[in-house]
């Protein structure tokens, strides 16, 4: 087809023409919301490098869970800070660790809402790696159990879907078993599958107090040079008993994304990362972009890109705009 037969701007010349030829339509339905829960009451502890996001108590969380469910967002993401570290990460597992409590709150509070629990050690552990050390390196296989517990122990406190991050080789048959033998086959795993070892995370590792105290993820987390390890690591989860899988992060990796959504057929999972935000919010603030509209434009580029799901710290900014597109399309050609 050529010009001037044919003529792509014929179905660009009103908005109403664009949203009916529109390939890819963002919903609500489609953004999962982390979040980040401490001990304490009344606490709200801004994330510096997050505006708009905190480290937040059990009864501040319920009410920012609660919003964002009346909004309109299906999920949220939960991760824990806890008052104390050690080497075997014992507040991961413990029964009332902090997440734990939160899940328990959350599900007796809002039990519509789905509750994911984020499962890794780095946020427990004194010296910040996803997994137990034996010198300076990581023990995949000592690692398992622990996490397994972990997985275990949310799900009894109510968790709908546990979602290991950790990316130890192994670590979804482990949780799939012991979810299995404890009457919890009920219990979806969203894998973290295709972890990225990124620069995208910093802010996150503030947020959860997370950073590694020595080296890097690197012997852990894929290369970033890597795709075609994605699908492997992608097929091993899935065999190993995956029900989602997620790839991270997003914007950076929307090939990865293209990909894996072209090979399996399991619904997949992309995290807009806390890096990825702060660029955006940074931005913004100096006046260099229309922070509104960029939210928007990379959220949708992670759905077509093929994530059926987002996790996202836009996602309270992204049902707002999107709730409120939804009215303007409704009354727009409404005459009273």
């Amino acid at each position: 087809m050529l010009f001037p037969d044919y003529r792509p701007r014929r179905l660009r010349q009103n908005e109403a023409f664009r949203r009916m030829v529109r390939e890819t339509a963002l919903s609500v339905d489609d953004l999962i919301f982390p979040l980040f829960v401490i001990d304490g009451t009344g606490v709200k502890n801004p994330i510096q490098s997050m505006p708009g996001h905190y480290q937040l108590s059990i009864d501040n969380l319920v009410k920012t869970a609660n919003n964002a469910y009346e909004l309109g967002i299906p999920a949220i993401m939960l991760f824990g800070i806890p008052k104390s570290k050690d080497p075997l990460a014992t507040n991961a597992y413990a029964k009332n660790g902090i997440v734990q409590k939160a899940i328990k709150t959350l599900k007796n509070k809002i039990p519509e809402l789905i509750v994911i629990s984020d499962v890794c050690l780095c946020q427990y552990t004194d010296h910040g790696h996803c997994g137990i050390v034996n010198g300076q390196i990581i023990d995949n296989d000592a690692t398992l159990d622990l996490l397994a517990r972990t997985a275990l122990s949310h799900a009894k406190a109510g968790a709908d879907m546990v979602a290991p991050s950790d990316m130890m080789d192994g670590r979804v048959a482990e949780i799939r078993d012991i979810l299995d033998e404890n009457s919890l086959s009920n219990i979806p795993i969203m894998s973290y599958s295709a972890k990225y070892c990124s620069a995208f995370y910093g802010p996150f590792r503030h947020a959860a107090d997370s950073a590694p105290k020595f080296g890097d993820r690197r012997t852990y987390q894929m290369d970033p040079s890597n795709a075609i390890e994605a699908i492997r690591e992608v097929t091993m989860d899935i065999e190993e008993g995956a029900d989602i899988i997620m790839i991270k992060p997003a914007l950076p990796y929307l090939d990865i994304i293209y990909r894996i959504r072209n090979e399996i057929d399991l619904p997949v999972a992309a995290y807009n990362v806390s890096g990825e935000y702060a660029m955006i919010k940074a931005a913004d603030k100096m006046g260099w972009i229309d922070g509104k509209k960029v939210m928007m434009e990379t959220l949708t580029s992670i759905k077509r890109a093929g994530a059926d799901m987002i996790l996202t710290y836009f996602a309270i900014e992204a049902a707002k705009e999107l709730n409120k597109m939804n009215i303007e399309h409704r009354t727009s050609n409404i005459e009273f």
